[in-house]
């Protein structure tokens, strides 16, 4: 479908969830295997047909910086976008020039085998204004949940049910156009930009994911990948 494909990495986090550990490193250079969770979505948009990326950085840019230099090594173009301070998701993207029509963004610190041209391709196709990469997932209460009614009454009671959401994988394609819901100043997120465009009545799609996907800024997510990514490397980045 498209011949140039780009992509924005926002790998400015201070990993917080993950402390102690991004005190040292910063979060994209977490380990996964015998490589950082962000040299694994290097190689992978390399492999999808990305010619270019540009890291967002800021909490300790330099270590990445130097890790990752310019990207030759993994045949794809790699620029920085420097932040000075901390601006939210999607913030950080109005500094940088010369986005194409339609790029991708996401998160650095994601393990999936989604098929990034595939993503990519069915944005276009479909002309949308934003796209959200989604993925149910399941989450366990562990008490009883009471449900009372009006008069406060017990009506029902669930013992440590489990319910399913469908969530934001962290990995969005964007139409230029969208851009311009992205204040000139301060910080500004994902959860603003959906509403502004929900407001605006050009709300994003939301395509679902039924493969692998982790989300290694939660510990538990973090401690799960590092038990997988070796026997499911393959369907990762082909090796």
């Amino acid at each position: 479908m498209s011949n140039c494909k780009e992509a924005v990495i926002l790998a400015g986090g201070k990993g917080t969830r993950l402390r102690p550990y991004t005190v040292v490193l910063p979060k994209p250079l977490m380990p996964i295997g015998d490589m950082p969770i962000l040299e694994v979505i290097i190689r992978q948009l390399a492999k999808h047909g990305f010619s270019k990326v540009t890291l967002a950085v800021n909490h300790q840019a330099e270590i990445i910086k130097a890790f990752f230099h310019d990207g030759e090594k993994w045949g794809i173009k790699i620029e920085y976008s420097n932040e000075d301070r901390p601006l939210g998701t999607m913030a950080p993207l109005r500094n940088i020039q010369g986005l194409p029509e339609n790029f991708l963004v996401m998160n650095g610190d994601i393990l999936t085998n989604l098929d990034y041209s595939e993503f990519f391709d069915e944005h276009v196709l479909n002309k949308n204004i934003f796209t959200i990469s989604s993925y149910s997932r399941k989450q366990s209460v562990d008490y009883g949940v009471l449900v009372p009614n009006e008069n406060r009454l017990l009506q029902d009671f669930i013992e440590k049910p489990t319910y399913f959401y469908e969530v934001s994988m962290g990995i969005y394609m964007m139409s230029r156009s969208a851009l311009k819901f992205i204040p000139q100043t301060g910080e500004y997120g994902f959860d603003k930009l959906m509403l502004d465009l929900i407001a605006a009545q050009q709300p994003a799609a939301v395509r679902k994911f039924d493969g692998y996907w982790l989300d290694i800024g939660r510990p538990d997510d973090y401690a799960q990948a590092i038990d997988e990514f070796d026997k499911l490397r393959e369907s990762f980045i082909g090796e």
